[in-house]
C-alpha cells in the first residue's frame, strides 16, 4: 500500500512553517526595529514581543516532535489568530500572511489529528 498524500504534505508544510516561524520569532527576539515598532503600536509592551518570539521559535521546534505536533500547531494557530486580529484592528494593512500561516497550521492539525490519540 502506498503512503497517502499526507505522508508527503505533512513534512513539506512543517518545513515551510518552521522556516517562517523561526525567522519571525528570531527577529522578534533579536529586537529588529520593525518588530519593536509593531509591538509598540499593538500596545501590550515589549514583553509581549519576547513572549511571541519564544512561542514562535518553540512552536517551530515542537512541530518536529511527534508527540507535540498537534499541540504546537494549535498554539501557533492561536498566535496567528491574534496576529490576524491585531492586523485588522490596529496594524493594517494586510492580515494575509498570518491567515495563510493559520491555514497551514490548521492543515497540520488535521494531518496530525489521529496521531495524537
Amino acid at each position: 500500500m502506498s503512503p497517502g498524500i499526507t505522508a508527503y504534505a505533512g513534512p513539506a508544510i512543517r518545513v515551510l512553517l518552521s522556516l517562517a516561524f523561526v525567522a519571525a520569532g528570531l527577529s522578534k527576539l533579536a529586537g529588529v526595529e520593525m518588530m519593536v515598532q509593531t509591538f509598540d503600536k499593538v500596545g501590550f509592551g515589549q514583553w509581549f514581543r519576547y513572549l511571541t518570539g519564544l512561542i514562535e521559535v518553540g512552536g517551530a521546534i515542537a512541530l518536529w516532535l511527534p508527540g507535540y505536533r498537534l499541540y504546537a500547531a494549535g498554539l501557533l494557530l492561536c498566535t496567528m489568530a491574534g496576529a490576524v486580529v491585531a492586523h485588522l484592528v490596529v496594524l493594517g494593512p494586510s492580515a494575509v500572511p498570518a491567515t495563510v500561516l493559520g491555514l497551514l497550521l490548521a492543515a497540520t492539525m488535521w494531518i496530525e489529528r489521529n496521531r495524537a490519540a
